[in-house]
């Protein structure tokens, strides 16, 4: 079975709010613009409450915006668009089915059943689950698990895929393997990822942008407060010293401590209790000082 060829993602002015106590809503989302191109795997990343999980359903067409456009390969989203799948953080399998079974449940309406029975073997070995095919889900692994909801995922072709938090309940050595595994998927079949999470290592491992949602200060309501591409090639060294910078830059806007060093040549200057001379071309007569 081919699958559908990427999509691109457009987001363009989007709001959304949710009925609370009272007469006035509650602002989750506004001003929202966003371009994701097709293939292009984009981290959505921010505080609890900051609209993450409803910008993805949103793009899905399981929710509607108040405000602005959604459109998927130029096309506006339609309810549960059948163009979207998505994973999420639990796997949400069939315990009375096989892990087989589960992921025949992805395949869109009306497949072969040769052409079907093709297609979840093939994803099986994607996601290195065949010689678990027969197994039921309290029969594995809470890794394995999720694998076999990240095939049931893709078994509909999706041109976008969605995943909401996918890993988070793993353990962190799971993570990392699930990390270089989705990596795999993607270059196996190069669908457009939008990613939920928490975890500023994993955006940074995955994705071709971090994109930062947060509130402004004075105003309701979270906004893409930045947007930041990662150039390194993946796989990526996660001890690469780029790496360790847009990490310390992602946790200070988000309000955590990244416990930075300075630089070894200010840290130098500084065990030496010297100071950086001012610009010699503003003071010509004074010598430097290190």
């Amino acid at each position: 079975m081919p699958t559908a060829p990427a999509l691109g993602v457009a987001l363009r002015g989007i709001g959304r709010s949710f009925p609370r106590t009272g007469d006035v809503d509650r602002v989750v989302l506004r001003d929202v613009d966003l371009t994701v191109g097709a293939g292009e795997i984009i981290a959505l990343l921010g505080a609890s409450g900051s609209g993450k999980s409803t910008l993805l359903r949103l793009i899905a067409g399981l929710d509607a915006a108040d405000a602005g456009l959604v459109a998927l390969g130029g096309e506006p989203v339609a309810p549960v668009d059948q163009r979207c799948a998505v994973a999420f953080q639990e796997p949400r399998l069939l315990p009375w089915r096989t892990l087989e079974r589960n992921v025949r449940l992805g395949l869109p309406r009306g497949t072969a059943r040769e052409a079907g029975r093709a297609r979840v073997a093939e994803l099986l070995r994607l996601v290195q689950l065949q010689d678990a095919a027969g197994l039921r889900p309290r029969q594995v692994s809470g890794g394995m698990a999720q694998r076999a909801s990240l095939a049931r995922a893709l078994a509909r072709g999706p041109g976008i895929l969605l995943l909401d938090e996918p890993f988070g309940a793993l353990d962190a050595l799971t993570r990392l393997t699930m990390h270089d595994l989705l990596l795999e998927i993607h270059a196996a079949e190069p669908a457009t990822i939008v990613l939920v999470t928490h975890d500023v290592d994993e955006a940074l491992a995955l994705a071709d942008r971090v994109v930062l949602l947060g509130d402004e200060p004075g105003r309701e309501g979270a906004t893409i407060r930045a947007v930041l591409p990662i150039a390194a090639p993946r796989p990526r060294d996660r001890s690469d010293a780029r790496l360790a910078r847009l990490r310390g830059e992602l946790l200070e806007r988000l309000g955590v401590d990244s416990h930075r060093s300075p630089d070894y040549v200010t840290a130098a200057i500084r065990r030496r209790g010297a100071t950086i001379a001012p610009d010699p071309a503003a003071e010509p007569t004074r010598p430097h000082t290190f």
